[in-house]
């Protein structure tokens, strides 16, 4: 069986995305799935300066546990309508260890926020640049109003769910392809 690996764009201990991330991998049907907290990660901000000084164990961690799954649901936390510094840091790690930070492997692509917009912005920066760094295949979803359609790990919103699952079948068929 195939097996994806499932995070958020964020270190929040209350992360919204997390939920989103973990919520959409539940309800993944023939794939099995791993969740991971970039909380558990930690290294210094990103420079050429660290750099030469060596990469940190944590992001070469990271790096090597990217390597044993067959795709990604990433949830991305949107900071002044780009990526978390927290994401940010660890996709500069990420990506200078391996280009390819996706291994050419599909990513379902999501992101929600407590506005009406639902991260849009960010997904609009990921999906551009996400598939120069190994993403395949890139399904989006957007989840706008986090607290009004998700409650006690639901997206309780009836047209969202159909929307989430939809696109989590599509994922998983470029995953089992």
């Amino acid at each position: 069986m195939k097996k994806i690996l499932a995070f958020a764009g964020s270190t929040s201990s209350t992360s919204i995305n997390k939920q989103l991330a973990t919520f959409a991998a539940e309800n993944l049907e023939n794939t099995s799935f791993d969740i991971v907290d970039l909380r558990d990660f930690n290294f210094p901000v990103y420079s050429t300066d660290e750099e030469q000084n060596g990469f940190p164990e944590d992001a070469k961690k990271f790096n090597e546990l990217l390597n044993n799954y067959d795709g990604f649901i990433l949830s991305l936390a949107e900071h002044n309508g780009s990526y978390s510094a927290a994401f940010k840091n660890i996709f500069d790690w990420s990506s200078r260890l391996e280009v390819n930070v996706f291994r050419e492997k599909p990513l379902l692509l999501m992101a929600t926020s407590p506005g009406g917009m639902g991260g849009r912005f960010v997904l609009a920066a990921a999906e551009q640049r996400f598939p120069r760094q190994g993403a395949k295949t890139i399904t989006t979803f957007s989840l706008p109003s986090f607290y009004d359609n998700f409650k006690e790990g639901k997206l309780i919103n009836e047209e969202l769910l159909a929307a989430l699952k939809s696109k989590v079948v599509e994922f998983e068929n470029n995953v089992n392809q």
